[in-house]
C-alpha cells in the first residue's frame, strides 16, 4: 500500500516537533508537508533538521492550506481559533485532520462538527490510548455507583498549560456525565472558594494544578460513604500523544465524513 502523506500544523511547536519525528519514523507514513505561523523563525528550515533529525526535505512553511493541499491527513496541535480555520480547509478540500488541541469549545467546536459533515476528522482531548480506556472506565463506573458517591476530577499538568481545566479533564467529566445520563454543563463546578455550602448532590467537580513540567496527571475520585474508589492515570512522556495521533492519522484517511474519536479507532465505543 502507498504511504499515507501526513501534514502537521503548528510544527515549531513542542509536539509539532514530536509529530515530525514520529511521522518520520512511522512505517505506512511520510511527512509531506508542515506548517507555522507566518514571521516564525522555523520558516524555510527543513522539518527534520529543525526537530533534530536529519534533513527530510520538507521546508516548514507559513501557509497551512499549502499543508492541507500536499496531504493525506492533516495532525493539528495548534490552538481553538487555528483549529477551527483548519477544520474548515479540511472541509473545503475533503482531507482528513486530527485534532489533538485542547480548550476548545463554543464556536470552535461548532465549527468542527459542521466540518465534520465534509471531511473526516478524529478530534479527541487526549491522544492516550490509556486515557482512552480511563473514560470508559469513567462512565462505566459512574453508571454502576450513581449519585450517592460524588466525583471530583483532579489534574495537574506543566507550568507552561494555558487552559484549565485540561481537555482530558473535561472528557473525563464527560463520560462520567453521560454514565450518570446528564449534561456535564448542568452538574459541573469548576472551581471552589470561600463560604461555598456543602457539596451539591450529583456535582462533578474539577481541581485543576499547574507546576513544573509534569506532562499530564488525572484522577477521578469517586468518593462515598466509607469507602473511595479511584481512577488514575499518569503520563511520563508526551510520545504516546504522538503515537496516538499518527495511529489517529493512518486509521481516518479515506473514512466517511464525520466527527470520530479515540474510541473509534481502538474499538471500545460504547
Amino acid at each position: 500500500m502507498a504511504e499515507i502523506r501526513i501534514g502537521i500544523v503548528g510544527a515549531a511547536g513542542r509536539m509539532g516537533k514530536m509529530l515530525i519525528e514520529e511521522a518520520a519514523g512511522t512505517a505506512g507514513a511520510v511527512l509531506a508537508a508542515a506548517s507555522e505561523r507566518a514571521g516564525h523563525d522555523s520558516v524555510g528550515q527543513d522539518a527534520g533538521s529543525f526537530a533534530g533529525l536529519k534533513p527530510l526535505g520538507v521546508k516548514i512553511g507559513a501557509s497551512a492550506e499549502d499543508v492541507f493541499a500536499a496531504s493525506d491527513a492533516v495532525i493539528d496541535f495548534t490552538a481553538p481559533k487555528a483549529t477551527a480555520a483548519h477544520a474548515a480547509l479540511a472541509a473545503a478540500r475533503g482531507k482528513a485532520l486530527v485534532i489533538g488541541t485542547t480548550g476548545i469549545d463554543g464556536a470552535e467546536a461548532a465549527a468542527i462538527r459542521e466540518a465534520g459533515r465534509k471531511a473526516p476528522i478524529v478530534w479527541a482531548p487526549n491522544m492516550s490510548a490509556g486515557v482512552v480506556l480511563m473514560f470508559a472506565l469513567a462512565e462505566r463506573v459512574a453508571k454502576a455507583l450513581g449519585p450517592d458517591y460524588d466525583i471530583e476530577i483532579l489534574e495537574m499538568h506543566h507550568r507552561h498549560k494555558v487552559d484549565a481545566p485540561s481537555g482530558t479533564a473535561l472528557g473525563l467529566g464527560e463520560a462520567a456525565a453521560k454514565g450518570r445520563g446528564v449534561a456535564l454543563a448542568d452538574v459541573a463546578v469548576r472551581g471552589r472558594d470561600g463560604i461555598t455550602g456543602a457539596r451539591k448532590r450529583g456535582a462533578i467537580g474539577f481541581a485543576a494544578l499547574r507546576g513544573g513540567d509534569i506532562v499530564g496527571d488525572h484522577t477521578v475520585i469517586f468518593a462515598g460513604e466509607g469507602e473511595r474508589i479511584e481512577l488514575v492515570h499518569k503520563a511520563s512522556n508526551r510520545r504516546i500523544y504522538s503515537r496516538g495521533a499518527l495511529r489517529a492519522a493512518l486509521w481516518v484517511k479515506g473514512r466517511a465524513p464525520g466527527v470520530y474519536d479515540m474510541a473509534d479507532i481502538l474499538g471500545i465505543k460504547g
